[in-house]
């Protein structure tokens, strides 16, 4: 991870890298999801490197997985099950 730089930026462009578009243009902001300043204060602190937190959200219809470390992780949506579908 680049700790120059906030870490929500950091998933801004992972998630943008994934979609295959610019951070500019993912709709909605990733603040609509996710605290951005909650997130870069827990993973900037020195509390962070101790206790090593792992946090997931929904975005864009996937799940965002930050690993202690810094790691950011796009996790693709689990398929249905046809019981799944037929209940919706």
């Amino acid at each position: 991870m680049d700790r120059g730089q906030p870490l929500s930026l950091t998933v801004v462009e992972r998630i943008a890298e994934h979609e295959g578009v610019s951070p500019e243009d993912l709709q909605p902001p990733l603040h609509y999801a996710v605290d951005t300043e909650a997130l870069d204060a827990l993973f900037r602190s020195s509390t962070a490197e101790e206790v090593s937190p792992t946090v997931e959200f929904p975005y864009q219809g996937y799940t965002v997985r930050v690993e202690g470390d810094g790691d950011v992780s796009i996790l693709e949506p689990e398929p249905a099950t046809r019981s799944e579908k037929e209940a919706a």
